[in-house]
């Protein structure tokens, strides 16, 4: 580890360190809005027997790819190993991530049983757990996560969180007790927009009936995560964002992004912010890119993470970090949301931007080598020990 790099992380866990002596209670985090059950498939390439697990998995996305290519005009079975179902959603995962690291954490979102009833369905049981409070308001949407070797194809049923909308919120938790929660809350966050179409109606519910009826907190932090907008139009995205930048008057927004998510945000807003990526260090080039995507809209933070590590600026200045990536991860799916949970609640407790960054690839790399959430202990040995990247 280069001593800049581990200076960075060692700071990075000492301050974690003296939040937890003077405790974290102080830092409540509001989480919402989605739920998926998340089915964790290996695909099937070849069996050796047709016990459960004997069989050779196709191991990329690019030999996916031509199995599926090699169907055209003919047919073809493709097996789906399901390895283990979990809760999954990026509000769940990001919430979950937060609450095993010690933020109290209340969460709402569609995470209910299947009989609308408002109690919490069984494979959300863990993660309810690790929460202050769950509130249900929906029955949760379903995923196929295909994981290969080089990434993971997520295949989303996300009809049943249509349901989570504004007026669904008002009515199953009351406005005056949303209003309670958000003043409360050191720690917004609100994720998933490409999935749930009720996202952006909660964004500008909380803009014109929450935040300006509570008492201001320069201290409190909102963390946005699109989720993957490919399908979304040009024209959805630059609403979106115009939405973001309105929020970003009553309380600091942070925009969290992957590197596509970055590039295409980039180009709906005309910029050339990553089109230098063969030429010049993928940290320069992050870095540009973040603190262009953040002037052009105004927010109080953009961060980017690419696997190899993470970006992000403010309007002082920006930083780039090199992650632990490993290229054999135990658990890829829930690694972004875990990226999300380790910067924001690095931000929560007042964190500068090289340590957030820090600690952001920290929690998601211990994650990927674990398949589990770490806790606070592990977290800082995990700083103060922080692998190389495996090239």
């Amino acid at each position: 580890m280069s001593s800049e790099r581990g200076s960075v992380a060692g700071s990075a866990a000492d301050r974690l360190e003296a939040a937890r002596a003077d405790g974290l209670d102080r830092f409540p985090a509001l989480v919402g809005f989605d739920g998926f059950v998340d089915a964790i498939i290996h695909v099937v390439g070849s069996r050796r027997s047709m016990d459960d697990e004997d069989y050779q998995r196709i191991a990329t996305i690019p030999e996916f790819a031509a199995r599926c290519g090699g169907a055209a005009g003919k047919s073809t079975n493709i097996e789906l190993f399901v390895r283990e179902e979990r809760f999954g959603g990026n509000g769940p995962l990001m919430a979950g991530a937060l609450g095993r690291l010690g933020m109290p954490v209340t969460f709402i979102g569609a995470v209910g049983e299947e009989d609308g009833s408002d109690k919490v369905a069984e494979v959300f049981q863990p993660f309810a757990e690790r929460c202050r409070e769950v509130i249900p308001v929906a029955s949760p949407g379903h995923t196929d996560a295909l994981e290969f070797e080089d990434g993971k194809i997520m295949l989303g049923k996300p009809q049943a969180v249509q349901a989570v909308t504004w007026d669904r919120l008002v009515e199953r938790v009351g406005e005056d007790e949303l209003r309670k929660r958000v003043e409360d809350a050191k720690l917004l966050g609100i994720v998933n927009w490409t999935l749930c179409g009720g996202v952006q109606g909660i964004w500008k519910g909380l803009r014109e009936h929450v935040l300006p009826k509570i008492e201001p907190d320069p201290d409190r932090r909102l963390f946005v995560d699109l989720s993957d907008p490919a399908k979304r139009t040009d024209d959805d995205i630059r609403s979106a964002l115009e939405e973001l930048g309105k929020l970003n008057e009553s309380v600091r927004v942070t925009l969290g992004l992957n590197r596509a998510e970055g590039e295409r945000i980039a180009r709906v807003l005309g910029l050339d912010a990553f089109d230098d990526a063969h030429n010049y260090p993928l940290g320069s080039v992050m870095r540009r890119g973040a603190a262009a995507i953040r002037e052009e809209l105004g927010l109080a933070c953009v961060v980017v993470h690419p696997r190899e590590g993470a970006a992000a600026a403010n309007a002082e200045h920006n930083a780039w970090f090199e992650g632990p990536f490993t290229s054999s991860p135990r658990l890829s799916t829930g690694a972004g949301d875990h990226f999300n949970g380790g910067f924001s609640f690095a931000q929560a407790l007042g964190l500068d931007l090289e340590q957030s960054l820090a600690v952001g690839t920290a929690v998601s790399g211990a994650y990927v080598r674990d398949a589990i959430s770490p806790d606070l202990d592990r977290l800082i040995g995990f700083l103060r020990d922080l692998p190389a990247p495996e090239r």
